[in-house]
């Protein structure tokens, strides 16, 4: 069981971290494609709008800054449900879910977002709190 519990906690530290790196990653493409992109006066017709909606696509699976979190992200997730073949489901989706939320916080600090310190180390502690009652 402990064992589970690492592993569960690995899950959502995981999550937690890429969930940040994502949002940056986001942040980063929109700012490339908006510098990239050109408006036309005239609407673009279906097969143009397709077209872009492809090359849009492309162009985020192969912008590394948003696809390697994606696709570590993915991994999480795969583990996670591995996970639950084996493990209480009233066991990992609250220790998994606390923790992707207290490293989503932590990790979105380091890459400086803007974040009210004091009000997420208290909801860091109660999840803590949380996680410990769901263990013992």
């Amino acid at each position: 069981m402990a064992r589970d519990i690492e592993k569960m906690v690995a899950v959502g530290l995981v999550w937690g971290a890429t969930n940040a790196l994502l949002r940056r990653g986001a942040l980063l493409w929109d700012q490339r494609s908006r510098k990239l992109s050109s408006s036309s006066p005239n609407p673009p017709k279906l097969h143009q709008r397709l077209l872009s909606s492809v090359q849009n696509l492309l162009s985020v699976i192969f912008f590394w800054q948003y696809s390697v979190p994606f696709f570590l992200n993915l991994s999480a997730s795969a583990t996670f449900f591995a996970l639950l073949s084996d493990s209480p489901i009233s066991l990992a989706v609250p220790v998994t879910n606390a923790t992707t939320f207290a490293a989503t916080a932590l990790f979105g600090t380091l890459l400086g977002e803007e974040t009210r310190i004091g009000f997420a180390l208290m909801g860091t502690a109660f999840i803590v709190a949380g996680v410990w009652l769901c263990i013992t």
